[in-house]
């Protein structure tokens, strides 16, 4: 007969505690609260900052859209640096209307410098694609900014190589697209860029090297100007050496090519 057995009780197991866990309270500490406050006080600083640069240098590029730039940091360095090597202040620039450049140069500019100048939105990815590839893989450095990048770096900033600096070109970049338009970059464009050793703008180079107006140059001429440009206080364009030669004839071979802004 099979012996009916009971089962032991664990003797050793825990008690379920019939009574529910305490909820913890939740509260802000002084100096938590305090911490909060200059938290937010620093966000508020901070987005009164943005907000301030944002409408100042909006209506600092809205207004050169109607007034000539009258100096640039380049052209002030420039002055500095020839008294510093014991030579005399120059600066010559004479301000000439977007109507009165010769389209030979207009062309020979966009031609020469950003052959995309007229479909961009201000950035040429491919060509900043291209100068990237061509650094990195240890050739002649060459960068790939367009005629409105260097546009927004003549006219609002200062020389030298810096994220800090290529942050705020494009920023300013982004403006001028907006508030210019093509036509107006361009214009400026001529009229700022640094074409010799104290000539600023296309006038001082024509005036100096040809003996003529921007309105009367030939193809070859504007060409030659626009060649010279990554470097004009080392080349001249009436004294052109053979590789400032090739660049012109490449310029002049694609000139008719290129669209201008009406």
């Amino acid at each position: 007969m099979a012996i009916k057995r009971t089962p032991k009780k664990n003797l050793f197991r825990k008690k379920r505690s019939a009574k529910p866990a305490a909820k913890k309270t939740a509260f802000v500490t002084k100096d938590r609260l305090l911490t909060l406050l200059k938290q937010r006080k620093f966000g508020l600083f901070f987005a009164h900052i943005l907000l301030y640069f944002i409408v100042i240098t909006m209506g600092w590029v809205f207004l050169l859209r109607f007034i000539n730039p009258p100096l640039t940091w380049l052209m002030l360095q420039r002055g500095v640096e020839r008294k510093l090597e014991g030579k005399d202040w120059k600066l010559e620039k004479k301000w000439v209307a977007y109507e009165e450049l010769s389209d030979n140069l207009k062309r020979a500019a966009i031609t020469g410098e950003d052959a995309n100048f007229m479909v961009h939105a201000g950035f040429d990815i491919k060509a900043i694609r291209n100068a990237y590839e061509r650094n990195q893989a240890g050739k002649a450095i060459r960068g790939g900014s367009t005629i409105s990048q260097q546009t927004a770096k003549n006219v609002f900033l200062w020389p030298g190589r810096s994220w800090v600096r290529k942050g705020f070109e494009s920023y300013f970049t982004i403006l001028i697209e907006l508030l210019w338009g093509k036509k107006r970059i361009l214009e400026v464009y001529l009229n700022v860029i640094e074409t010799g050793d104290g000539l600023y703008g296309v006038y001082a180079a024509t005036n100096t090297y040809f003996k003529k107006p921007p309105t009367m140059l030939t193809k070859r001429q504007a060409a030659l100007i626009i060649a010279v440009l990554p470097n004009p206080r080392r080349w001249s364009p009436a004294k052109p050496t053979a590789y400032i030669n090739r660049k012109t004839n490449t310029i002049i071979r694609y000139l008719n090519h290129s669209k201008i802004p009406d």
